[in-house]
């Protein structure tokens, strides 16, 4: 009844394979494949289609292995199920609506009412629902690495690749009626992670998600859920078996966890902004359940001893609260995101992250994807002397995706992040051995800091705390110049550390532009990789003389910012940084503009 294949090949899987410099020899999960550490170009095959002997670096002649890769003792190799206990994954649903139906019960004294019977009997159909639907996808989802079909459909495997050795594929195959064929070819993988929520940590299983030059949108990313750990180990080192062998020529681990660094956790947006999103999430929890949480009674309680106490004594008191309670949230959340956490090379084209507590990660990036680094470092991070690196890559995903899977570094000391970013580009990184060169802008930019603060943080609270105060109550006529005085001050500073924090220039291989007070980030991009620009201006700071410039690139935030350059300088700038892009564009002093003629018909 199974209708016949249909392949979905994406990212372009018959392309011609990339040049590749490794030998095949015996590799675990692929029969007769391993990459060849030396580096030495493999041997060609002969007129019979044998390939013949090579000679390593002291001239021995090294007998070649039968190319023909992913080839069993049965012919095509075999087709693999997912792990059984994905079943048991599909199921972790049920944990919200049984924890709601527990707090109901607590909130009533344990007494369940008709509603939620109804609630418990929809609970059983959706799993066994739910189940079923779990089993035959289990049963009907399969998986290999193996050679492509050659395209005359005689069922011999097609060979493509340097010297003749073939190109190998991960083939995934799922559906019931309508049967799906989802074949990548692996010199296009360019990410391979390991992802595992505490559920999958609990039943010893990880989801696999490789990723192909194309799957920015995650549409032409593979995912197998679930694998069991081992498995999936393997199975990952198959994948990148394409990679190049070659030894790396220092320390392949770049950084390691340093539980020092906790001293940073507090020095991030959670230490406040984590407490009034559990309380949130807390209040969410209670409303679905029916429990009003402002009429429980110690909540009343507690909010009538606290207007009838000494304000001047308990609002310091409940900030201390806060902030004891947010230090506490980020150093947990500080832990959990970053235990075990290293960033090594796996050989001389992967770099990978290791990382988490209850949900693990790990996140492979190919060097040739790597367009840069972002030395990132927030107001309070930054004043506490820490920082934090982000990687400027493709094939992360998309927009949020790239934002969970590009931390190279958690909130660590400057001095290190600046090395790890060095580790990262296999160069260093601009200004860490000196300060950097770069050029600053324009003073008109200072001005413009200043009055956007002034008009949009200190005018309207003045204003409202004035209105107030000549409509109620003089006290508030008070606390309208009192907030005027402070927060202009608060503006002035923060536009002149804006200002001063402004730069851009070229260092080599790499555009280097910084910008931002709340957070400081220092952008190292390759200029190579820079695919378009974009002037962006408005009526204000077109009378200002002031640009914002954009760089395009195909990895990342996929467009970086360099805000407030001179209007005259921009274009040249931007020409010396990425040659060929504006070129036809631009008029040299001295030349003159000249259009061809054209006739009116």
């Amino acid at each position: 009844m199974s209708a016949p294949l249909e392949p979905e090949v994406p990212g372009t899987a018959h392309d011609a394979p990339e040049r590749d410099r490794t030998v095949r020899g015996t590799h675990p999960g692929i029969p007769g494949t391993h990459p060849d550490p030396s580096g030495t170009p493999a041997a060609r095959p002969d007129a019979s289609g044998t390939p013949t002997a090579r000679s390593d670096a002291s001239g021995t002649s090294v007998p070649q292995p039968d190319p023909s890769l992913a080839s069993t003792s049965a012919g095509a190799p075999q087709w693999r199920r997912l792990d059984p206990r994905t079943l048991l994954v599909h199921c972790g649903w049920m944990a919200a609506p049984l924890g709601s139906l527990a707090l109901t019960a607590l909130a009533t004294g344990g007494r369940i009412t008709t509603g939620a019977w109804f609630t418990l009997a929809a609970i059983a159909a959706s799993f066994a629902v739910v189940t079923t639907i779990g089993l035959i996808r289990w049963a009907r989802t399969e998986f290999r690495v193996a050679l492509p079909r050659s395209a005359d459909g005689t069922g011999e495997r097609a060979a493509a690749g340097d010297y003749g050795h073939p190109a190998l594929t991960l083939d995934v195959r799922s559906g019931l009626l309508t049967r799906r064929l989802r074949s990548v070819p692996l010199h296009r993988i360019r990410t391979v992670d390991l992802t595992a929520s505490p559920l999958h940590r609990l039943l010893g299983v990880t989801v696999l998600r490789a990723g192909t030059a194309g799957s920015g949108d995650g549409r032409s990313e593979l995912s197998l859920e679930a694998l069991a750990v081992p498995e999936a180990e393997r199975l990952r080192a198959e994948l990148l078996a394409y990679a190049d062998a070659e030894a790396v020529a220092n320390d392949p681990v770049v950084a390691r966890i340093n539980w020092r660094w906790l001293r940073y956790a507090p020095l991030t947006f959670w230490v406040v902004g984590g407490v009034f999103v559990v309380a949130g999430s807390v209040y969410r929890v209670l409303d679905g359940v029916g429990i009003e949480a402002w009429k429980l009674g110690f909540v009343q309680r507690a909010f009538t001893e606290f207007g009838a106490s000494a304000l001047w004594l308990t609002v310091p008191a409940a900030l201390l609260a806060i902030l004891a309670l947010g230090s506490v949230g980020a150093l947990a959340l500080y832990v959990e995101n970053w235990w075990n956490y290293c960033l090594e090379w796996t050989d001389a084209r992967t770099l990978r992250v290791r990382r988490g507590l209850f949900t693990t990660r790990s996140v492979t990036i190919e060097r040739a994807r790597l367009r840069g680094v972002l030395l990132r470092e927030p107001l309070l991070l930054r004043v506490g002397g820490g920082a934090l690196v982000r990687a400027v890559a493709g094939g992360l995903g998309n927009r949020e995706e790239n934002r969970k899977r590009s931390g190279l570094l958690p909130p660590a000391p400057r001095p290190e992040a600046l090395r790890v970013a060095g580790g990262a580009l296999r160069s260093p990184f601009p200004g860490s051995t000196s300060p950097a060169a770069l050029a600053p802008h324009p003073r008109v930019a200072l001005r413009r800091r200043r009055v956007r603060g002034l008009l949009w943080a200190v005018l309207p609270g003045t204003a409202v705390l004035a209105g107030l105060g000549a409509a109620f109550t003089p006290v508030l006529l008070h606390c309208a110049w009192i907030y005027a005085v402070v927060t202009t001050a608060v503006v002035l500073w923060l536009a002149r550390d804006a200002y001063r924090n402004l730069g851009h220039g070229v260092d080599g291989a790499y555009l280097v532009a910084r910008s931002g007070t709340f957070s400081r980030d220092t952008l190292a991009l390759q200029r190579e990789a820079i695919a378009a620009w974009t002037f962006s201006t408005s009526p204000f700071s077109r009378r200002a003389g002031l640009v914002t410039l954009t760089a395009a690139v195909a990895a990342g935030e996929d467009g970086y910012r360099i805000p407030d350059l001179a209007a005259a300088e921009a274009p040249g700038f931007a020409a010396a940084a990425a040659p060929g892009i504006l070129e036809e564009f631009l008029m040299h002093p001295g030349t003159s503009a000249h259009l061809p003629e054209r006739r009116l018909p």
